[in-house]
């Protein structure tokens, strides 16, 4: 699924989804729009990482 479908199905503004592709916060009622949208568990989408550590643009995206 491209960003532009998942945008227009869980019926998110295309800022939430720029937030999400540069590992911006986004609130807890976002990404469950998008567990709706994808039939999926939280833990699907989120990983949670220790206060201080660095997780570099590159990696953010690939994982989107």
């Amino acid at each position: 699924m491209k960003k532009q479908d998942l945008r227009e199905a869980a019926q998110l503004s295309s800022s939430t989804v720029a937030k999400r592709t540069h590992g911006e916060n986004v609130n807890m009622a976002i990404l469950l729009k998008i567990c709706a949208t994808l039939q999926c568990d939280i833990s699907d989408i989120i990983e949670i990482v220790p206060a201080g550590s660095f997780i570099s643009e590159e990696v953010v995206r690939e994982r989107m």
